[in-house]
């Protein structure tokens, strides 16, 4: 295996990855845990990754979707695991006030959408990933996802008020 190739593609990607669980927990300690999970999980089956199928940060974010989605699954079995959008925050969320006053402001909005339309949003404008690395992340074809994004912003661009819609959309957390 190639420690030095993994060690390199681990820290150009494991704020990307915190940020992505961080923002979906919001929960400093849990994201911290789970991007552990995911790169511990990813450097297990680095050797099986084919640079043919995929980008490697579109399937770094695969494993932190599964990883969070049997985080949730274990710890919150009543809820709804694939709406963590919607779960209570935590009091750790306050230490970062910034994104909590941002995410505070967004909430209702995107917790209206439907979850996959919130998810497909939150990747493209938040995670800053491509139309492909989307797909691959969703089992979606790229053209179904810039569809799906141009619609969703069509809606909101009728529904949310331009000061908020503006916040979404060009601000990164």
């Amino acid at each position: 295996m190639d420690t030095q190739k993994f060690a390199s593609l681990y820290d150009a990607h494991v704020r990307d990855i915190y940020k992505y669980l961080y923002y979906r927990t919001q929960h400093r300690e849990t994201a911290e845990d789970l991007t552990s999970q995911v790169f511990l999980k990813a450097l297990d089956k680095f050797e099986a990754y084919d640079e043919t199928r995929g980008t490697f940060i579109a399937w770094l974010y695969r494993i932190a979707r599964n990883t969070m989605i049997d985080h949730f699954r274990s710890t919150r079995a009543a809820l709804d695991i694939e709406d963590v959008w919607d779960l209570q925050s935590d009091s750790d969320v306050v230490r970062d006030a910034e994104a909590s006053e941002r995410i505070a402001k967004l909430q209702p909005y995107l917790s209206a959408l439907p979850r996959e339309q919130r998810e497909l949003l939150l990747l493209r404008l938040w995670d800053g990933l491509s139309y492909a690395e989307i797909a691959e992340i969703l089992g979606k074809s790229e053209d179904a996802c810039k569809m799906a994004y141009s619609r969703v912003v069509a809606k909101l661009r009728k529904e949310v008020p331009a000061s908020i819609l503006l916040l979404l959309l060009f601000t990164h957390l």
